[in-house]
């Protein structure tokens, strides 16, 4: 922990799909939030630490804004609030070419109420073929609130987001930095090798499954010697049988792409060579089990 320099911790939020996983990893020297196209990707905070000579940024991704449907839904929600309650700067990411969400008008409405410093950004400007319409769209949001700053980007393709992280680093305040200065994220290796193996299932599977899936490492440690073999072993829990057998597939085709899939972005990670073992286990309505949800690691804290 360095005890100069200057940091800003800075909750990136908005609705689902609008790319927050997309920007965070995109600031970033290297990826450390999953990503798919399906909604709900991300469920817990994720901190993303970004160092750049005497300035840290510490990012915290959030769970996308959402009307929750049961007892994760409602953890996710939560997540998102206590984030907003505890930082220096929020990003509100929206998407190029849309109106403004209604859940993001309420995040406005919280920002005016407690005068909380943000920045707008306007993600996936590469997919918007009428570049006069981001122009009308920045006059209209910039009417909504006294934002820092107004950034269009594509996390797709880094336009912008040197920018962005330009307009950051003006909001960070004299202090010590909270990480080490070679950190990029807070999570556990653990948890980073569970969410590499969600992310595979959510790319792979059928719309329905995903949502209902977990995935839980129940070992993982490097071989005695110098061979650079890390074995980790997880467990997929599913809430239906059914889903059991789309995610083992015929003739275990499914679990073997998926396994294949993430040991190859976790030996990038690890830089290591990884002997990765999955299972798959049924456990009905669990996203409704408290017990299970902190089971799960989404914190007994956040139920209370």
């Amino acid at each position: 922990m360095s005890e100069k320099g200057k940091t800003a911790f800075i909750a990136i939020v908005g609705r689902p799909n609008v790319g927050k996983s997309s920007l965070l990893n995109a600031m970033l020297p290297k990826k450390v939030a999953i990503v798919s196209s399906k909604p709900q990707t991300t469920r817990t905070r994720i901190t993303g630490v970004l160092t750049d000579g005497e300035t840290q940024l510490v990012f915290i991704d959030t769970p996308g804004l959402l009307k929750p449907k049961n007892r994760l839904g409602e953890y996710m929600v939560k997540s998102v609030s206590e984030s907003v309650s505890s930082v220096d700067a929020c990003a509100l990411v929206i998407e190029a070419g849309r109106e403004v969400s209604a859940a993001a008008l309420d995040l406005i409405e919280k920002f005016k109420a407690s005068g909380m410093p943000a920045v707008l950004v306007i993600n996936k400007i590469d997919l918007l073929k009428d570049k006069t319409a981001l122009m009308e769209q920045i006059a209209g949001v910039s009417k909504l609130y006294a934002f820092k700053a107004v950034v269009p980007v594509s996390a797709a393709d880094g336009s912008g987001v040197r920018d962005l992280v330009a307009e950051f680093e003006k909001l960070a305040m004299p202090g010590p930095h909270f990480f080490g200065d070679d950190m990029v994220t807070d999570q556990p290796e653990r948890v980073f090798a569970s969410e590499i193996i969600r992310e595979k299932l959510l790319r792979l599977l059928h719309f329905e499954v995903p949502h209902g899936l977990a995935v839980v490492v129940d070992s993982m440690s490097e071989r005695e010697g110098k061979s650079g073999i890390m074995d980790i072993s997880a467990t997929i829990y599913c809430e239906k049988e059914s889903h059991k057998g789309i995610i083992i597939g015929g003739g275990g085709s499914m679990l073997k792409k998926v396994g294949t899939y993430a040991r190859g972005d976790m030996e990038k990670f690890f830089d290591c060579k990884v002997n990765l073992k999955l299972w798959v286990k049924v456990k009905e309505n669990w996203r409704n089990s408290e017990p299970v949800l902190r089971a799960f690691g989404y914190g007994s804290k956040n139920f209370d």
